[in-house]
């Protein structure tokens, strides 16, 4: 909603007492077409939002969720058909040998020119430079990212004053419809609440070596 209505420049804006409203133009969800590529449980949730706009919901999984399917959402036999049909395509895949760099140039070829890509999930899944090349084709109509391949070092720490060495994420940052956020999709006090729980019960799992944990791998 953000990358689309473009509420980041306008917020920055009104502090500066301009109330422009040039190119600050977004779109209607209602009747577009969302893909979701990765129908577990973030990217059911995502689909169950994108649905209560009013969108079509396509996915691309090798898996296929009932769940998805229960609330009207349609699976596209490939990536290279579902990704023509699509205004907003947003991932929630496992970052694997099959997935990595699953958008890159000849993915973001396929897209609908203008269309908008949010990648929640890894971000090795995209490929950073093919995305700076279909940008300043302006071929990608805008980019929402909470994570990226190397954000190890970059990410949870404040380099103000710093000069930020990797060119890559430097570049993505100067375009204006490229939305950028530290890896903060977890971060709310109920999460971290779970987290800690989760884990203090996986050892305690351990240390009792009972069989039927539930997170056992």
């Amino acid at each position: 909603m953000t990358l689309n209505r473009k509420t980041h420049r306008a917020f920055n804006r009104i502090r500066e007492n301009n109330f422009s409203l040039q190119g600050l133009l977004g779109f209607t969800l209602y009747g577009k077409t969302a893909g979701i590529i990765g129908t577990g449980k973030i990217g059911l949730c995502t689909a169950k939002i994108l649905k209560g706009f009013g969108m079509k919901v396509l996915a691309y999984d090798v898996y296929h969720n009932p769940e998805f399917m229960a609330i009207g959402g349609e699976y596209i036999s490939t990536l290279e058909e579902l990704l023509p049909q699509c205004h907003i395509v947003s991932l929630h895949a496992p970052l694997l040998e099959t997935t990595k760099n699953m958008i890159n140039a000849d993915t973001l070829q396929l897209m609908r020119p203008g269309a908008l890509l949010v990648n929640t999930s890894r971000g090795a899944l995209v490929n950073h430079q093919a995305i700076i090349e279909a940008l300043k084709k302006k071929h990608l109509g805008g980019l929402a990212i909470d994570v990226y391949e190397a954000e190890e070092g970059l990410f949870f720490k404040n380099h103000e004053g710093e000069i930020l060495e990797d060119e890559i994420i430097s570049r993505l940052m100067t375009f204006h419809n490229v939305l950028i956020t530290g890896h903060q999709g977890f971060f709310t006090r109920e999460s971290l609440s779970e987290i800690a729980s989760v884990t203090v019960n996986n050892l305690r799992c351990f240390e009792e070596g009972k069989s039927e944990c539930p997170n056992i791998v």
